[in-house]
């Protein structure tokens, strides 16, 4: 169990990588923390010992691993405050409503996802996947290896097959890292959100893209996704 000042900074290291894609360092959280820096190492010790973060190379800042990344979506996934809809969510939710027939509509909400998250971004129409984005994806730095790239493509020509087979049931689900089902080497999360449509009950729409995420505002997206195409299909 972590203390709140130990999830602060779990926290703040996850949404600090998302952003700038570099290992985080002491003297930047003790300054947003306003403790001293050896406070801030001596909590980042602790992360570390809990295996939640690690040091890539050493006088190097800290990265999230993926039990730090899903410790951190665990607690995002069960917060029960009521989150205002922010105006991303809301832009989604109005472009959802203006495409017309079922097929563009679902192509409309997955154009949206990729422009507002920056990841591939998928949805299931019919016996068919939607993709778009894929050069959002493979620009990340985190697959400029070949290596990399043949475990996303992995990842990708067995998604739908996937998908069909094991019909997540939650109304969001999260497969971070190694926890994916399918490329578990790739080094990247699927955030996927089961809707219905005239194709199918168990329809999906989501994003793929690298473990450094910011899933807070992805998860909230991908969620609204699914929502707004059910209003749009069925409302």
């Amino acid at each position: 169990m972590l203390t709140p000042r130990q999830e602060k900074i779990l926290a703040a290291i996850i949404e600090q990588y998302a952003e700038v894609a570099s290992p985080v360092g002491s003297s930047l959280l003790a300054k947003a923390f306003g403790v001293s820096s050896a406070t801030v190492r001596a909590e980042m010790a602790e992360l570390e010992r809990l295996k939640l973060i690690t040091q890539p190379h050493t006088s190097a800042g800290r990265i999230p691993t993926d039990s730090g990344y899903r410790y951190y979506v665990n607690k995002v996934q069960q917060a029960t405050e009521q989150i205002p809809e922010s105006r991303a969510e809301k832009a989604l939710s109005a472009r959802v409503q203006q495409a017309g027939l079922p097929e563009q509509t679902i192509k409309n909400a997955v154009d949206t996802l990729v422009e507002l998250t920056h990841n591939l971004g998928m949805a299931t129409i019919g016996n068919q996947l939607y993709m778009s984005g894929l050069s959002n994806l493979f620009n990340q730095p985190e697959f400029v290896s070949v290596h990399s790239l043949q475990e996303v493509e992995r990842v990708l020509d067995n998604l739908q097959p996937w998908l069909r087979e094991a019909a997540p049931n939650e109304t969001v689900s999260v497969y971070i890292g190694h926890e994916n089902p399918i490329g578990r080497g790739a080094d990247c999360s699927l955030i996927i959100s089961k809707f219905r449509s005239p194709y199918s009950d168990h329809s999906y729409i989501g994003v793929l893209g690298p473990t450094r995420q910011s899933y807070r505002g992805v998860i909230n997206l991908v969620e609204r996704a699914g929502l707004a195409l059910e209003e749009a299909l069925y409302g």
